[in-house]
């Protein structure tokens, strides 16, 4: 292992020599990490005296730990300069050919170009956030524990590989290293967003999330090196001089992959949809294992930390909510507010959500959403049952009707989700990222369309017309026969 990571040390120290040399890369470096913490001190004191003079009462602590993260992100911002062109300006420099040819395998060419890559950036970090810390030590504020830095040290990394691993990939995909840094929007203003959302854990001051968003981020970072890695190919840094959008050639190459081989509407559904289910085998075994420990878990929650909360309720009380819940204006009202309509669309919209953050982050947060929906579930649960029903009725008239339907309904379109980011990590050789990428879209489109769209057209009539009825016979007669809440929706459906 030592003999095989050694080319690997020796391509990152001659790429290291040569940015050192570089002023153009240094000077906006240097100055950005030694200035950049002053400014951004100066910053966060007018503006806790300017939310101070109209009763903002904002915190100057609170402001450390997210002046921490903006100071570690933007001399990332920088170098990413450096990792747009490794391999793209390697090319337009007439040094690529070289460096192709020495006996290097290509996991060490890529690996030498992706610790040059994070290494000059990560250190500017690293230390700019050192010079912010000791101005602030100086000053009477109270610092954060070594928990939060340990997690606001952690996600600078954690950016610091997520944006040069993107970069790099770009890098290879590119033919001009304009081209390059062009693409570098898709990669700082992701970034930037998921910061949006740490930072605003960083202020709500719920630490063991945080951990959850260092998790994610780190998943993500390896699944990019990943990515790039499985599409690293020398002929193909070589072959191709321009890049042509050629979306007829997309459309066409993405028909082909949606219609399959059938020769009718029939067929396609037997053979099309069919192969496609056979390859989200496990993605779905994995998204079920998944959505049963996060409902068992979200249960388990409810039960322990809701019940302080109840606690606070005299029985009368308690009795007055399961009033409410089964009065005119609750349950029995709810089919003329939910129809049919409202219900399919805003399923549909869940589902694209899940779809578009999933296809951005190789399926990562579009698990995590599918995950939030199914462990509401099991926390709903928990809350139903301290408030004095039996949670068995209420997934039987509540859920069970309309979400034999729409739960397949979420579990496949999350796993074909899913299989996107699993295809395009998944070295395929002689194809191309966009071939892969395309294969990947059609197989979700047969999905959503074929099977997903359908499911929940029947859900939406189904929990719009038939659900509520049966749930408030089951909450007022808990303990009839199955068969009764039946009658009572057929009746009330009347």
């Amino acid at each position: 292992m030592k003999e095989s990571l050694r080319p690997v040390w020796l391509l990152a120290r001659r790429e290291l020599r040569d940015q050192l040399r570089d002023w153009r890369i240094l000077t906006p470096l240097l100055i950005l990490t030694l200035g950049f913490p002053f400014l951004m001190n100066a910053v966060a004191h007018e503006a806790v005296s300017f939310a101070n003079q109209y009763g903002g009462n904002l915190i100057v602590d609170r402001l450390v730990p997210f002046s921490v993260l903006v100071i570690g992100f933007f001399p990332l911002t920088i170098s990413l300069l450096g990792a747009l062109e490794s391999f793209v300006g390697e090319k337009e420099r007439g040094t690529i050919e070289p460096l192709l040819g020495t006996p290097l395998a290509d996991w060490q060419l890529y690996l030498g170009k992706l610790i040059v890559g994070i290494v000059p950036p990560l250190v500017s970090s690293l230390l700019s956030i050192c010079i912010y810390l000791l101005i602030v030590q100086r000053q009477d504020i109270n610092m954060p524990d070594a928990a939060v830095f340990a997690q606001l040290f952690m996600l600078t990394a954690a950016h610091a590989v997520l944006m040069v691993s993107g970069a790099i990939v770009f890098s290879i995909q590119s033919t001009s290293v304009r081209a390059a840094n062009l693409m570098a929007s898709f990669i700082i203003i992701p970034v930037a967003i998921l910061m949006q959302g740490e930072t605003a854990l960083l202020f709500w001051g719920n630490n063991q999330v945080l951990w959850l968003a260092v998790v994610a981020v780190l998943i993500m970072a390896g699944l990019i090196i990943r990515l790039g890695l499985a599409h690293f190919q020398r002929e193909y840094l070589l072959g191709r001089e321009i890049d042509v959008l050629n979306i007829r050639w997309m459309a066409r190459t993405f028909w082909r992959y949606f219609k399959g081989d059938a020769r009718s509407f029939f067929g396609w559904y037997r053979y099309s949809v069919g192969a496609t289910l056979r390859k989200l085998r496990m993605p779905i075994l994995l998204l079920v294992v998944l959505a049963v420990a996060g409902g068992s878990i979200a249960y388990s929650w409810s039960l322990e930390n809701l019940q302080t909360y109840m606690d606070a309720y005299k029985p009368e009380q308690l009795d007055e909510i399961q009033k409410q819940l089964i009065h005119t204006d609750g349950i029995s009202g709810i089919a003329n507010q939910l129809t049919v309509s409202y219900l399919f669309l805003h399923n549909v919209q869940s589902t694209l959500l899940i779809a578009f953050f999933g296809m951005f982050s190789f399926g990562v947060l579009g698990v995590i959403l599918y995950l939030f929906n199914t462990s509401l579930i099991g926390g709903l649960m928990g809350f139903v049952k301290l408030i004095g029903y039996a949670p068995l009725p209420i997934v039987l008239a509540g859920i069970v009707p309309h979400g034999i339907f729409e739960l397949p309904a979420l579990l496949l379109s999350c796993a074909a989700v899913l299989h996107i980011g699993l295809v395009l990590v998944t070295p395929q050789a002689g194809r191309t990222i966009g071939e892969v990428l395309l294969e990947a879209l059609a197989d979700w489109a047969r999905v959503v369309l074929g099977l997903v769209i359908p499911l929940l057209f029947i859900a939406a009539i189904i929990e719009s017309q038939f659900t509520p009825p049966m749930l408030f016979c089951a909450m007022t007669s808990p303990d009839a026969p199955i068969t009764t809440w039946l009658a009572c929706a057929f009746d009330a459906i009347k």
